[in-house]
């Protein structure tokens, strides 16, 4: 296996021409670029698949592109790229492969961990459990009442969680009328309010964790095995459950049916998941055809990604462009917009996907970076967004970029409607890059029945200075195929940064700390004596809890 490089990013000769570059081309307007280049638009678009991306908007010239590319062949993307593809152990703090790419792959791709083919164990798994989804459909498979099932409750965390969440609402105009809910938190109410408002007897829960012993999850399940017993009696829980995990004596223990466990393997990370047997509540709730169709659209991706040339390859745009706002020109945080609805999980979605894959102070080799690595990913859906903090994406002190993401036709609504979302979305990126100058601001004013001298005072409070870059990822429509391709981009967008970047975009131990912190302190909400290690800070604030958790 190829080591890394033990080369910072800032030490590869591209890295200084790009910052010189970015010196040269701060004090250039982007809306200026258009009118000097009357093909911009076309120079700076790229269609893949069923995406379209518009990065014309970004505060690039070609040359800019050129040496980009030039810094992505020095660091070596493309044999990284290469290994990862492989099965080659990648994720090195862990000694495994990153391999979630084979789990959308079709019979004619064949994908091997340390030489042995996994391939066909993945489709095996997939097969058992499309299986199973399409039974529980069509009423072969019921509850301990003999009813069908009308409602599935996803019990996970993390990435057995948020990719559920956000697939099953942005695919709700395909839903096949099994309803998904979805329970993650720790504090109980997502699940005291199902509980509430379902009905046992027709009520599936899928528990999804790899192990079978994650804190939040179990403590979530074992709250809806007491249910389901209470409704239904003892023997109703091999009726009720389903799982996705790979811990059969726990399963044994929790008494989940041989027939519905669905494993993964340890070279899927859990917010690469929902590919693997972590999706079976998407399945269960779109359906095995548009599974197979949010499958396919991602492995359209993965071969556009595994093929196409640096400087014509959309994931690895992404991640450039990324890495030249954030290293460059200073951008601290990201927005990620999308103008239908049903895609408002998806900024949370893609939260986890960059900070938690890019969140790093270290690189593959223990040293400390030496450039910035992650940055704060938030967001909100269209329109709604535009009354909340547009304010600051368009005058306020930081240049924040912004991914909108656009698609054409309606996923539910009137067209008429959908256009109206056109309109905005596109409006909003031409103001971020075009701005509105004090002269415009004053003519405006004026033409409105304002004095000289009124003018004068409002029109600086008017002033948009533009220039603030942006991308339009546009698609025909929010079909699973279009979902499919476009989580695959941004996660081949991530991969790549972090390959430049020289960090492990796989791990995820800072994660661990505060949970093993939660377990020592976890007797002493009950009985703060038993914090005698804690600092003041927290004794203080468990003997406040003690006092307000008495009725």
């Amino acid at each position: 296996m190829k080591k890394y490089s033990a080369r910072y990013p800032l030490d590869l000769p591209a890295w200084a021409s790009l910052k010189a570059h970015a010196r040269d081309l701060k004090p250039l307007a982007t809306s200026k670029l258009f009118a000097q280049d009357k093909k911009r638009a076309e120079r700076f678009s790229m269609r893949v698949a069923d995406l379209l991306l518009d990065v014309s908007r970004q505060r690039i010239k070609p040359r800019t592109l050129q040496l980009l590319t030039q810094l992505a062949k020095q660091a070596d993307v493309v044999g990284a790229r290469d290994r990862m593809i492989a099965g080659q152990a990648i994720n090195s703090t862990e000694g495994r492969a990153v391999l979630h790419m084979a789990l959308r792959g079709n019979s004619r791709d064949a994908f091997s961990v340390d030489g042995v083919l996994v391939s066909s164990e993945v489709r095996r798994v997939r097969r058992d459990m499309l299986r199973f989804v399409d039974a529980v459909h069509d009423g072969a498979i019921v509850g301990a009442t003999g009813q069908p099932f009308s409602d599935v409750i996803n019990i996970g965390i993390g990435g057995s969680d948020l990719g559920i969440v956000m697939a099953t609402r942005a695919l709700a105009h395909v839903a096949t009328g099994l309803n998904v809910h979805t329970v993650s938190n720790v504090d109980g109410t997502q699940l005291a309010d199902l509980m509430a408002a379902l009905d046992p007897a027709r009520t599936l829960v899928v528990v999804c964790s790899k192990t079978f012993t994650t804190l939040e999850t179990m403590t979530n399940a074992n709250a809806a095995r007491a249910w389901i017993k209470s409704r239904l009696g003892e023997g109703a829980v091999r009726a009720h459950f389903a799982a996705a995990s790979t811990n059969h004596p726990a399963m044994d223990a929790f008494d989940i049916n041989p027939d519905r466990r669905f494993g993964f393997w340890d070279w899927v990370g859990g917010r690469y998941s929902l590919w693997s047997a972590v999706g079976l509540s998407i399945a269960l709730g779109i359906g095995s055809d548009q599974f197979k169709q949010l499958l396919a659209g991602a492995r359209k991706m993965d071969q556009h990604f595994a093929t196409a040339p640096v400087q014509e390859n959309a994931p690895m745009l992404l991640a450039l462009l990324g890495i030249w706002n954030s290293n460059f020109l200073g951008a601290t945080s990201q927005a990620i917009l999308p103008y239908d609805n049903r895609l408002d999980r998806f900024p949370a979605y893609l939260q986890q996907l960059q900070m938690e894959s890019s969140g790093k102070r270290v690189r593959h080799d223990g040293r400390a970076v030496r450039a910035d690595t992650g940055r704060v990913i938030w967001g909100e859906a269209g329109s709604n967004a535009q009354h909340s903090f547009y304010q600051l994406l368009h005058q306020g002190t930081d240049i924040i970029p912004a991914d909108f993401i656009l698609p054409v036709r309606s996923s539910g609504a009137t067209q008429h409607a959908q256009d109206l979302a056109i309109a905005n979305c596109l409006a909003q990126a031409d103001a971020l890059m075009q701005g509105f100058s004090e002269s415009q601001a004053r003519k405006d004013l004026l033409a409105r029945g304002l004095s000289n001298r009124q003018a004068a005072a409002l029109a600086q409070h008017k002033v948009h200075e533009g220039n603030r870059p942006s991308t339009v990822i546009m698609m025909r429509a929010l079909t699973a195929l279009a979902l499919g391709q476009l989580i695959a981009l941004y996660e081949h967008k991530v991969f790549v940064e972090g390959i430049v970047w020289g960090i492990n975009s796989f791990d995820q131990w800072g994660v661990e700390l505060g949970k093993k912190l939660a377990k020592s302190l976890e007797p002493a909400v009950a009985d703060p004596r038993q914090a005698h290690d804690a600092n003041a800070s927290t004794q203080r604030l468990l003997q406040q809890a003690k006092r307000w958790r008495k009725p």
